[in-house]
């Protein structure tokens, strides 16, 4: 099934009921009065999460969502039905936004979590609400209130405890296929990965964590190049990063400067996403003799933040994954309820910054339209202009 990490959406909820406007008329009843009854509430529109659910792919096809209206009053002061509230499964991760106004509505992160995202209308009353002891015959009702309605954009970030992250050929489809049971597309040629992957990393019967491999990300990735600026904001939902290194890039290029890169592009991205614990993993180390690898991780040692986590992997012939992945459940394990708290709190903040960022490339790229129009409609002037004369 074809990914799908974006999607727009209209949600419109139920009109609410309008009020009746009735008399009691019986026979051998002199004197029946107002009887009108009120209307039902309209339903209202609500997102719920799906742990089953891994694409927004089928609101491509059903964009369009409506609530059941409520039901007009009725005589013999009976109130009319409510509509029924309409409940649409995303899956978890989703971020709403409204698409209008580029308001944040709310996140989706839980398991049967419920947002309401479009109130029903009020219902109307009936002319039963307006007798009085001055107004014995009132024939006045109200009508119902329309529902909300809005054009919703909905943001899919994978939630995995782990992303991969790096030049496209580090070695990180490679990676996740060695260590679950995910298979992306492998091949000796950039952007192999297209889409995001998830793969479950099982250490034991009692340990497991989430991977998310990413499309590789080059120099310009923020500012839209390729196709980082696309799938970085899925980095915001991990707890761990690891900036995967090619130890000799099949381009010739260094490996210290590659690493330079993808620093810059992350913070340039988002400060939040760089602030994550991030470890640095030489990956392809079967390549270089041994003491190439010494020197190289004096190199990036010198580079690195003071105490910063430096592994050395092979993922064709598996040498120190079995470390890495070990290391990583550990740390998963020695978390504190502080250090958890901290992570949530740059989760929000990282998807806010990716959140930004798209409505940055949004913007510019609706300026280069009407600058394009702007150009086609001088053009068509000019045209004009000459055939005149």
């Amino acid at each position: 099934m074809k990914f799908v990490d974006e999607a727009t959406i209209r949600v419109e909820a139920g009109k609410g009921g309008n009020g009746c406007l009735s008399f009691r008329r019986e026979k051998y009843i002199e004197m029946g009065g107002p009887d009108g009854g009120d209307g039902g509430h309209g339903g209202s529109v609500f997102l719920v999460g799906d742990g089953a659910l891994n694409t927004l792919v089928d609101f491509r096809f059903q964009p369009q969502y409506r609530a059941m209206k409520g039901e007009a009053g009725r005589s013999r002061d009976q109130t009319g039905a409510g509509g029924e509230d309409l409940y649409i499964k995303v899956p978890l991760g989703s971020s709403v936004f409204d698409d209008d106004t580029d308001e944040y509505l709310g996140d989706i992160s839980e398991a049967e979590q419920i947002l309401r995202v479009a109130q029903g209308g009020k219902r109307g009353l009936g002319n039963v609400r307006f007798k009085s002891s001055t107004n014995r015959a009132p024939r006045k009702t109200t009508q119902g209130d329309p529902g909300e309605c809005f054009n919703l954009r909905l943001e899919l970030k994978l939630i995995a405890d782990v992303g991969l992250l790096g030049l496209p050929n580090a070695g990180k489809s490679t990676l996740i296929s060695r260590v679950s049971e995910a298979r992306p597309k492998i091949a000796d040629y950039p952007f192999t990965t297209l889409i995001p992957n998830l793969g479950v990393v099982r250490i034991d019967d009692q340990r497991s964590f989430v991977i998310a491999d990413v499309p590789g990300l080059i120099e310009g990735a923020a500012e839209g190049a390729g196709l980082g600026v696309q799938f970085l904001k899925h980095l915001s939902r991990t707890r761990l990063l690891l900036h995967l290194l090619d130890v000799l890039p099949i381009d010739g290029s260094d490996p210290v400067n590659n690493f330079k890169v993808i620093e810059a592009e992350l913070a340039k991205y988002s400060p939040a996403i760089a602030a994550k614990e991030r470890w640095l993993v030489l990956s392809k180390i079967d390549l270089l003799p041994a003491e190439q690898q010494r020197a190289l991780q004096q190199q990036l040692m010198a580079v690195l933040p003071e105490n910063a986590p430096l592994f050395v992997v092979s993922s064709v012939t598996g040498s120190g994954l079995k470390d890495l992945m070990n290391s990583i459940s550990d740390y998963f394990s020695g978390l504190t309820e502080q250090a958890l708290e901290e992570a949530k709190t740059l989760e929000t903040v990282a998807g806010k910054d990716a959140h930004r960022y798209s409505l940055q490339l949004r913007q510019q790229r609706k300026l280069k339209r009407q600058e394009g129009n702007s150009q086609r409609d001088e053009d068509d002037d000019a045209v004009a202009v000459h055939y005149e004369s």
